[in-house]
């Protein structure tokens, strides 16, 4: 593993718990390279089981929304928080969900004029919202989301994929974490 900064290097891959090394071996066969976010977690080997499990449960399973519209949400709240990581690694793998090369870079800038819905505008409204003022969601906004066709199990799920990437987001601040250079061509 290539350490990008001297705040928390990398542990080798071969002194990981046999669990991660599995999990990190499978993601670098499918991206091609290990993402340096599973490098740096590595290194709490607890800590990373409960991150990615929680990630999974949120990104991967069925829900109301598409896998490219929660990778939105990542992006959007991502860019408020100042997460270079965050922007670009999951700018990319919305690009590919999305089948839309231009999509990231319009998130990450101005979402409400980004090439999507009306509806997934209404989705980032309120994950913005959950990102910089959760006090002050209310009944109005569910009322907003409920008009554009989402449920609360939907709802629920916005709220929890923009508290989960804050602190995602401030982890990789907080560690150096800087994305792959293999992030910033993918799905263009």
């Amino acid at each position: 593993m290539n350490a990008f900064d001297d705040r928390y290097p990398a542990p080798p891959l071969d002194s990981l718990p046999e669990d991660l090394q599995t999990s990190i071996n499978a993601v670098a066969e499918k991206a091609g390279f290990i993402p340096n976010v599973f490098a740096t977690l590595s290194r709490r080997p607890d800590e990373f089981r409960a991150f990615f499990a929680y990630h999974d449960a949120l990104m991967e399973r069925e829900s109301g929304l598409s896998k490219g519209e929660r990778e939105m949400i990542v992006v959007a709240t991502s860019a408020i928080n100042n997460c270079l990581y965050c922007v670009i690694a999951h700018g990319a793998i919305a690009r590919i969900r999305e089948k839309n090369p231009n999509l990231a870079d319009q998130l990450a800038t101005d979402y409400r004029r980004a090439d999507i819905t009306p509806k997934q505008v209404a989705m980032l409204d309120f994950a913005i919202k959950v990102a910089t003022d959760s006090a002050a969601v209310n009944a109005d906004d569910f009322a907003a989301l409920h008009t554009h066709g989402f449920s609360d199990e939907d709802i629920w799920d916005i709220g929890s994929i923009t508290a989960f990437f804050a602190m995602s987001n401030r982890l990789a601040s907080v560690t150096g974490m800087l994305p792959n250079n293999e992030f910033y061509s993918m799905g263009r």
